[in-house]
């Protein structure tokens, strides 16, 4: 026992010596008293560029191509140059049937169920469908079954069956739909702002009625899908568990025998309407909370005030629970439970500034007055450099979030690719957001927003929306604000007044 002893001392005496046992712990940091006074080390994130990424293979299709070893799983999403705005007269509703059926229709080889139970058994997650301004197709599944998957896939968007039953009943379930187009408030509010920014007859104010819809065939999707479904109007990401050089392979195999056909246009047509300036009121009786839109036209992607404009954005309404309006309309007065705004800057044509908040109905003119006064506050009083570098820091510390996988990543590369933004954007995109000054803010707000030019649409109860009368301002009325405009609710078909 004394020997052990002995030797259990001498090992404690060389560890000690070697600063094992007696290493010091470093000083704890102080314990902070709130934790707006927590300090950390200012975090840096790149973004790896698109050009490490893209290929261009011999039919001149454009590929995003990353290896994603972390899981055993192979994504691949197409994106292509089509969209309803390419709807013939009389026919609206055919490319957003014609998106659809691609995957619910089946294959040349494959009846609907067919290629139901093929997805089934691989497990996978396969979709298609046509927006207003893109097509967009996707597959996903384990990287075991990728080349079964891949021919499936293909074979989807190149010989889809269009499949007549299916057809009738997608048909059925549109045709259900637009009966319930002013079964809510957002409804009707988002529709009647697309009319009063864009006018009636841009097509992203062609809807889709029981006319238009029963006048589709499946001879039109079948011509639909031949002009714009090909290489040539395709941009292709594939991202998982797979070797890039026999994957590149694979897609260039894959679509190398698939003729590149007729270019879709690279852009969309600009509305030829001004907005006129006023308060629109659309009654809706059966609800007892008024839904308020209001602003006006905003500006271009592009534009060298870009990241000032978003910043200022981000002050006003942009920036959830720290911007002026949550504060000011939600927070203070209790007015809304949601309240905000967007800078839309357009990609083929300004965007749209706007506001929103839904209130009681007698409250909106009360709402409204503290929406514009937010707005002339950024025009007049400069913002303290505390709160813009709060927005600043939001934006910055939420920019990762943007690409959380390899797959978003790519994704955000293709639409650049498709809208022919500058793919050195989001390398400075950071950077560029912390050169926006208090001065920045103010100057942008004075020269994009415009106070005397609002659009104001409210949906709700029109005589208690006039009528006003509010606790804290009795006396307003939303005549205050503009002309007043009395709209009757469209008829949800036709979508013209009843």
């Amino acid at each position: 026992m004394r020997k052990n002893l002995t030797e259990v001392f001498a090992i404690c005496i060389t560890l000690a010596a070697c600063g094992v046992i007696h290493a010091e712990k470093p000083a704890a940091d102080p314990i902070v008293t709130h934790p707006s006074e927590l300090k950390y080390p200012p975090f840096e994130y790149s973004v790896p560029p698109a050009k490490q990424f893209r290929e261009v293979l011999p039919n001149g299709m454009v590929v995003f191509i990353a290896e994603d070893r972390m899981l055993p799983t192979f994504d691949m999403t197409v994106r292509v140059r089509t969209g309803g705005a390419f709807d013939p007269e009389g026919k609206t509703g055919l490319a957003q049937l014609t998106g659809s059926q691609i995957r619910d229709g089946g294959t040349k080889s494959l009846t609907p169920d067919e290629l139901d139970d093929k997805v089934e058994f691989l497990a996978a997650g396969m979709f298609s469908g046509i927006s207003d301004e893109q097509g967009n197709a996707g597959l996903s599944l384990l990287s075991k079954d990728i080349d079964e998957g891949l021919n499936l896939f293909i074979e989807m968007l190149r010989y889809p069956r269009l499949d007549e039953d299916r057809f009738q009943k997608a048909k059925d379930r549109v045709l259900q739909n637009i009966k319930r187009r002013n079964d809510s408030t957002s409804g009707i509010e988002g529709i009647e702002w697309g009319f009063l920014m864009d006018g009636d007859n841009h097509y992203s104010n062609r809807y889709e009625s029981s006319e238009t819809i029963n006048a589709i065939t499946r001879d039109d999707m079948i011509a639909f899908h031949k002009k714009y479904y090909h290489p040539g109007n395709m941009i292709v990401g594939v991202t998982g568990d797979f070797d890039r050089d026999e994957m590149l392979k694979k897609i260039e195999s894959a679509f190398a025998d698939w003729p590149v056909g007729e270019l879709a246009p690279k852009t969309f047509p600009k509305p030829d309407h001004e907005p006129i300036p006023g308060v629109y009121v659309i009654h809706k009786d059966d609800v007892n909370q008024a839904r308020v839109s209001m602003g006006h036209k905003s500006i271009m992607r592009g534009t060298p005030d870009y990241f000032p404009a978003f910043v200022m954005n981000g002050l006003l309404g942009g920036s959830g629970f720290q911007s002026r309006l949550m504060k000011e309309v939600r927070s203070k007065e209790g007015l809304a439970y949601d309240t905000g705004s967007s800078f839309g800057q357009g990609t083929y044509y300004p965007g749209d500034f706007r506001c929103w908040f839904q209130t009681k109905s007698n409250a909106c003119a009360y709402a409204t007055k503290l929406v514009l006064a937010e707005i002339e506050r950024l025009q007049t009083e400069l913002a303290s450099k505390e709160e813009v570098d709060s927005v600043i820091s939001l934006f910055s510390e939420y920019f990762p979030q943007f690409f959380p996988t390899k797959l978003d990543l790519l994704r955000t590369y293709i639409a650049d690719e498709y809208t022919g933004r500058d793919p050195e954007f989001w390398q400075s995109y950071v950077a560029n957001l912390k050169k926006v000054t208090p001065e920045d803010v103010m100057r942008v707000a004075k020269k994009y927003l415009h106070p005397d030019q609002m659009v104001i649409v409210a949906v709700g109860d029109m005589d208690t929306i006039l009528q006003g009368g509010h606790d804290k301002d009795p006396d307003l009325r939303m005549e205050q604000f503009g002309n007043i405009t009395k709209l009757g609710v469209r008829d949800p078909d036709t979508l013209k007044r009843e």
